[in-house]
């Protein structure tokens, strides 16, 4: 008796595999928790949750500090471009009012051919 009942428990187990072998694939599916986390379903045995910090490293997106430093160098080359860019229009100016301020010399006089 024995013996049938481990044959019948082995023939359904096999079934039970064959089923489970022809299951379709497995859609993957997101969730969000109420603390916030994204969870990622149908990639393995197991969800995958990660939170925002963690969605920003995983897909490498830039820090909010990391933001506010270009943001910052922006402004630093903006303001040394409006200096140089002022800087270069007046310098053509001073040069021109040195020029004018200088006294001129006469032309020399040249000699007639004979």
């Amino acid at each position: 008796m024995a013996d049938d009942d481990l044959k019948a428990e082995l023939e359904r187990l096999r079934a039970e595999n064959d089923r489970l072998k022809k299951r379709p694939e497995r859609t993957t599916s997101l969730k969000v928790s109420e603390k916030g986390g994204v969870s990622v379903y149908g990639l393995g045995r197991f969800p995958v949750t990660l939170y925002k910090e963690q969605w920003a490293k995983l897909l490498d997106l830039p820090t909010r500090s990391e933001i506010n430093t270009l943001a910052q160098r922006l402004r630093l080359l903006e303001t040394q471009l409006r200096s140089a860019a002022s800087a270069a229009q007046t310098a053509p100016r001073k040069a021109a009012a040195a020029r004018a301020a200088r006294p001129r010399r006469k032309p020399a006089r040249r000699k007639a051919k004979r």
